[in-house]
């Protein structure tokens, strides 16, 4: 009897938080559209509205390779802790994917521009 009381706090703390965090995109998403469609009555361009996002190439690599090793870490205490095998299982496995996925971005990104310090290094 008292497992089941906690599994159910448990899960409605965790339904709970999901639903705050839902209602707060909502109602940030909707706050953006009503200011987007103000803009546009006032005759202000799209284009000034928001400006383009730049992708992060570089540095999104290194995002995943970080979360990958916190995974696989997390992973190892699990087991180590003497943890369900499946929750180690499926976290060294997402650790896994995501230190391959860094190292595919890394491999595989455009090469940027030199820099103007290594220019200037060279042309002196």
């Amino acid at each position: 009897m008292n497992e089941t009381i906690i599994v159910f706090i448990v899960f409605a703390s965790l339904t709970a938080i999901v639903l705050v965090i839902g209602l707060v995109i909502y109602y940030a998403k909707r706050l953006e559209h009503k200011q987007i469609m103000a803009a546009i009555e006032k005759g202000t361009p799209l284009s000034e509205l928001r400006p383009p996002k730049q992708r992060q190439n570089g540095a999104l690599w290194i995002r995943h390779l970080t979360a990958g090793i916190v995974l696989l870490a997390i992973a190892l205490g699990f087991a180590f802790g003497g943890g369900l095998m499946i929750v180690v299982f499926v976290l060294g496995g997402i650790g896994i994917a995501l230190i391959v996925r860094a190292l595919l971005y890394r491999k595989y990104q455009p090469q940027s521009q030199p820099s103007t310090k290594n220019n200037a290094a060279e042309n002196n």
